[in-house]
């Protein structure tokens, strides 16, 4: 039996910005990515006493702490760290602690001795007036809310992106009012820390395909979902929640039956809108794709209007990608955009770092390789999606730490089990768990791959050796692309370092 997720008391322990002075705040996970960061240096700027405990040590933390040292607008006389272990009595002696999302509440005996347990995020939703739009998901977030935000400011609106996207929404907390739309991608662990709170009440909900995630913390998937749930649950009539219309990947659905989409449908209180690779079906408004040939066009019906043409193409690859802009112009009409402007806008987005990212070419006398970055594909699927991104086979760079999910689908493809899949021109495999999983899989299904590899620089050594001996050829462009599908733990710090570490060494190599 599922253990019962912790609620949290409705509303926030500081009922304004002036109650923050003279607190004792303890800021649970400094960390390398800026959300501890932001959260020190939001309240040390409020007057709060901060003490930063976290695992890691001074060393590991050195970036970070040097930033905020060397900020002269800050009272570093204010702030405490603690660092390489945590205390209870920092815990306990807090009047609030600000927590990281990436420690689990339940069983936790240092957030359980805090008299309050905030987010970065809870204290955002808590005093801004801005207009949230709302992202989660399993696949196309972090891509989904960069087009929103793009699309806006490219429209006119002074808007705001944050959250799971690596930037704390406390850093532009007094920049936000009534007029200025703030878009938010929230993680399923960011989701849990609203629980209750009665924080989020996005205007505007999306939620992006679902697919198995975070199993190795969660255990199964209506835990997991359940969390991401929890973005519609405080949403009204006049908001709208934005979901797939098309079918779960096999096994991957709801328990009990039926698809992901439809159960959260019958659920929200917000007025439906759904997303859909092909036409919806009648009585269902939303956006959908038509594909003419391999011109793709994206058609928007709205309750009362007729069917529009909302985008005419676009710059960065994939049918997954279309799908995430498509949702973008989605929330753009929704926010009074005209169709043919969001066309002409989304048309020019050249999408975002880490995310089928090229940012390289190598060319000699016998070889042009592309080399594309899709570090942030950490589920099977979106490696899967990446390997067919470019309707041409590719040479294809995949594999990392298992987190507990199923590789039979990235094995699929790779094997091309189904109609119209196409093969990659090669495949290397970066050493891991999640990639000795792979590997049972491929070789089942009698697909050669080179490696495992044991580091960055033997596979691209490898690669570059193939290119140099003449296996490519010029006339011909090749793509390379690196889509791990699996996390970084061990190798890397994070997603973002293992896709900086990449673009690092394939620059230095490929010259």
């Amino acid at each position: 039996m599922a253990a019962v997720p912790h609620a949290y008391p409705e509303g926030c322990i500081f009922n304004t910005l002036a109650d923050i002075r003279n607190s004792h705040i303890t800021v649970m996970g400094l960390g390398l990515n800026g959300g501890g960061e932001a959260s020190v240096r939001f309240f040390l700027q409020h007057g709060a006493y901060v003490l930063v405990t976290d695992m890691k040590t001074a060393e590991q933390l050195k970036p970070t702490i040097d930033a905020i040292a060397s900020d002269t607008a800050l009272d570093t006389n204010r702030l405490t760290y603690h660092l390489g272990e945590h205390r209870i009595e920092d815990f306990s002696g807090a009047d609030c602690v600000i927590k990281n999302p990436g420690v689990k509440y339940d069983g936790n005996k240092f957030l359980a001795a805090a008299k309050a347990v905030e987010t970065d995020l809870s204290i955002f939703l808590h005093f801004t007036k801005a207009p949230v739009i709302a992202v989660t998901g399993s696949k196309g977030k972090s891509s989904t809310v960069s087009a929103i935000h793009y699309g806006l400011t490219q429209a006119g609106f002074t808007a705001y992106l944050g959250g799971n996207i690596t930037v704390s929404p406390l850093t532009f907390l007094d920049k936000t009012d009534s007029t200025t739309p703030v878009v938010l991608e929230l993680s399923s662990w960011q989701l849990a820390d609203l629980r209750c709170r009665k924080a989020l009440k996005p205007h505007i909900a999306v939620i992006t395909k679902i697919v198995p995630d975070h199993q190795n913390w969660y255990g199964n998937m209506e835990s997991y979902v359940a969390d991401k749930r929890l973005i519609y649950a405080d949403q009204t009539p006049e908001d709208y929640t934005i979901i797939d219309a098309d079918g779960d990947e096999p096994g991957t659905g709801p328990a009990g039956g039926g698809r992901w989409g439809d159960l959260f449908a019958s659920e929200t209180k917000g007025t439906v809108l759904r997303y859909s690779s092909t036409e919806l079906k009648k009585g269902l408004f939303g956006v959908w794709q038509e594909m003419h040939g391999d011109t793709f066009t994206g058609r928007m019906l709205l309750k009362g209007q007729k069917p529009e043409t909302v985008l005419t193409g676009l710059s960065v690859p994939g049918a997954h990608m279309r799908t995430n802009v498509l949702n973008a112009a989605l929330v753009l009409s929704l926010e009074g955009v005209s169709a043919q402007k969001t066309a002409a806008i989304l048309g020019r987005w050249q999408g975002i770092p880490h995310r089928l990212q090229y940012f390289y070419t190598y060319s000699t006398d016998s070889c042009a390789i592309r080399f594309y970055n899709d570090s942030c594909a950490t589920v099977p699927e979106a490696a899967a999606a990446a390997s067919q991104a470019f309707g041409k086979p590719v040479i294809f760079i995949t594999g990392g730490t298992d987190k507990g999910l199923e590789f039979t689908q990235l094995a699929d493809t790779l094997a091309c089990k189904e109609k119209n899949t196409i093969p990659v021109k090669a495949l290397y495999l970066l050493a891991g768990t999640g990639t000795d999983k792979l590997i049972l899989l491929l070789n089942s299904s009698g697909i050669p791959f080179n490696g495992p590899y044991q580091s960055l620089d033997a596979l691209l050594a490898d690669i570059k050796l193939a290119a140099d001996a003449g296996s490519t050829n010029s006339s011909i462009q090749d793509i390379a692309v690196f889509s791990p599908g699996a996390t970084s733990f061990g190798m890397f710090a994070n997603e973002f370092d293992r896709g900086n570490k990449f673009m690092e060494k394939v620059q230095q190599l490929f010259k």
